[in-house]
């Protein structure tokens, strides 16, 4: 078992996209590689900007439990 970190892990970040529809898989790797990131880094900005749309990775991230999303 991996030690937690601040960032999602290479290994972690495959497991998920393994895990994922393939046209979601995909996309995610096309857009990882149109902006020259990491893919792993991309799920951690979509995952943290889901949480916090203030933030780009899980370091700034602050999850606000209990308030509703404006719709």
């Amino acid at each position: 078992m991996q030690a937690a970190t601040e960032h999602l892990s290479p290994a972690a970040a495959q497991a998920f996209l393994e895990a994922l529809p393939n046209k979601i898989k995909q996309s995610l790797i096309a857009y990882a590689a149109e902006i020259e990131y990491p893919v792993e880094a991309v799920l951690e900005m979509a995952i943290a900007g889901f949480l916090d749309p203030d933030s780009v990775s899980f370091v700034d991230c602050q999850p606000l439990s209990g308030i509703a999303r404006e719709k």
